[in-house]
């Protein structure tokens, strides 16, 4: 049986190493896709919010972007794990980023 894409989207998302963050477009591209807002919409169905970490997965510009507990139990989340955000943004980001392996 052909997995869909929400659960194809929750797999790479479980690999995302605590302390490191990574992209919607990431995700896509990693599922070979284009698909960065069917990536957000998975993310805000995620039925395993906490042990599937969708709280990693943050904008191509840096921004926290939404999660459906809230901005801040996202930045609460994130900063228990050592990603440090001010004004919305991860500091040092590009250096705190996932990418998937081919």
């Amino acid at each position: 049986m052909k997995k869909d894409f929400n659960k194809k989207c929750y797999e790479k998302i479980s690999l995302i190493p605590r302390g490191m963050i990574t992209t919607y477009a990431e995700i896509a591209n990693s599922l070979d896709s284009n698909a960065y807002r069917a990536v957000g919409n998975a993310m805000a169905k995620n039925p395993k919010l906490i042990s599937v970490p969708c709280h990693r997965v943050i904008r191509s510009d840096g921004s926290l972007g939404g999660y459906a507990l809230g901005i801040n139990k996202k930045i609460q989340l994130l900063n228990t794990e050592g990603i440090i955000i001010k004004n919305n943004q991860v500091v040092d980001y590009k250096n705190k980023l996932y990418r998937f392996p081919k």
